[in-house]
């Protein structure tokens, strides 16, 4: 059952090394509640992947995104919460997120994503 929920993080790690937002927005769900690093309530898919494609073609154009998932609790077979550490280079940048995932039709989609840049970070 974990395999494809890690498969979503390297789905995602694969978007944002082309700098390509709905590429790396096709990971969650259509009705996606996502919290951004600035605290940006952005509200599906479509919101996720414009505001990444504008920060692959500004300050984050030429990063790299790794994600490391240190903790994945289900709490039905087709909900599980997850924690995910990644980091951006060369920015510097590391990110920690907790993330909902559900199991629709068969496929693993992240249908809710908070994610938050630890204190003392810029």
């Amino acid at each position: 059952m974990t395999e494809p929920i890690y498969s979503l993080w390297q789905r995602m790690e694969q978007g944002w090394a082309a700098g390509d937002g709905p590429a790396f927005a096709a990971v969650f769900a259509e009705d996606v509640d996502f919290v951004t690093v600035r605290g940006e309530e952005l509200f599906g898919r479509r919101d996720v992947a414009l505001g990444h494609s504008r920060l692959f073609s500004g300050p984050y154009r030429d990063t790299k995104l790794t994600a490391e998932i240190s903790l994945i609790r289900p709490l039905t077979d087709d909900v599980s919460v997850v924690h995910v550490t990644s980091s951006i280079a060369p920015a510097g940048i590391t990110t920690h997120a907790q993330a909902v995932v559900v199991r629709r039709g068969g496929e693993w989609e992240i249908a809710a994503f908070h994610n938050m840049i630890p204190k003392g970070q810029s």
